[in-house]
This record gives C-alpha cells, structure tokens and sequence, in this order.
C-alpha cells in the first residue's frame, strides 16, 4: 500500500510540477511528514533523492521547444545548486528536527506572501 502512496504522490509531484514548476519543497516534503510520517531530515533527505535522476527532463523540453525554457542559464543555476545542496546538507545535519521544520514552513510562508501580494 506504501508504494501505491509513493507512486500517488510522485504523479502528483509531477504534474505539479510541469503545471507549476513545483514538486519537491511544496508537495513531497510536506507529504512525507505530515502522511507518511517522516521526520523533516527524513523529508528532505527523501526529496533529493527523488530529485537524483533526470526527474523534469520531459517537462523541461516540453517548455524549450515552446520556447519558454532558457537552458543556458539553467545549466548555470543546476552547477550551483550542485554545490549548493551540498553545503545546505552539511549544514542542516545540525539543525533539530522541529527547528528544521519551522525554518521550513516560515521559508514558504513568506514566499506564498511575496507571491500573493507581490507583483
């Protein structure tokens, strides 16, 4: 039953994801926590795992051939975000878990606001 709720949950990261280019902070992470149980080091460990293969290849080139992807500068953000997970890992390893799921919910509040008030 599990792996019918992973795979649920996946096909809803997904077309989350090509719809809105969201997928594993917004839907996996909370999912894993709040249904499945998970600590949030267990979530976000989860997540990027998801994340390992090419999870939005055929996303993204439905959005570059309909000239809505620049892949150049995708390439660029992928290199530092490379890098960057690495760094965000080694530093969260640290965090208490309930501290973690805070800075985390606090981290999509304010973007929901910016969004919704913002231009």
């Amino acid at each position: 039953m599990q792996i019918i709720a992973c795979v649920i949950l996946g096909l809803a990261a997904g077309v989350l994801s090509g719809f809105l280019g969201i997928g594993g902070g917004v839907i996996i992470i909370p999912m894993l926590v709040y249904v499945f149980g998970f600590t949030q080091h267990q979530a976000q460990g989860t997540s990027l795992a998801a994340l390992l293969p090419p999870i939005g290849l055929l996303a993204f080139l439905k959005y570059y051939y309909s000239g809505n992807a620049n892949l150049k500068m995708g390439l660029i953000i992928g290199s530092g975000f490379f890098l960057g997970g690495l760094l965000g890992a080694i530093f969260a390893q640290p965090v208490p878990d309930i501290l973690l799921k805070r800075i985390f919910s606090v981290f999509l509040l304010i973007i929901a606001i910016r969004m919704c008030i913002g231009r």
